[in-house]
């Protein structure tokens, strides 16, 4: 199965919210409220990379408090 991490960059304030709302995505398997250049880092999985580029296009990236992310896709477990 596809994997990947995304790092995620939120609104001022809103980094509870997203995280909440990434938990309601069943595609995210984890996701964590991390310090440093980004808020979030969610682990992302999915049957196909189709799939995978599909949740981080229009499930994560469409989320009104996301301003930005970065997937870095895992080549092998």
């Amino acid at each position: 199965m596809p994997l990947a991490f995304v790092l995620i960059n939120t609104e001022m304030g809103s980094m509870e919210e997203t995280l909440k709302a990434l938990n309601k995505i069943s595609n995210v398997k984890e996701a964590y409220m991390v310090y440093g250049v980004y808020d979030i880092v969610a682990k992302v999985e999915a049957e196909s990379m189709t799939k995978l580029k599909e949740v981080v296009t229009w499930k994560i990236r469409r989320l009104d408090t996301v301003k930005s992310t970065l997937s870095m896709i895992v080549m092998s477990e």
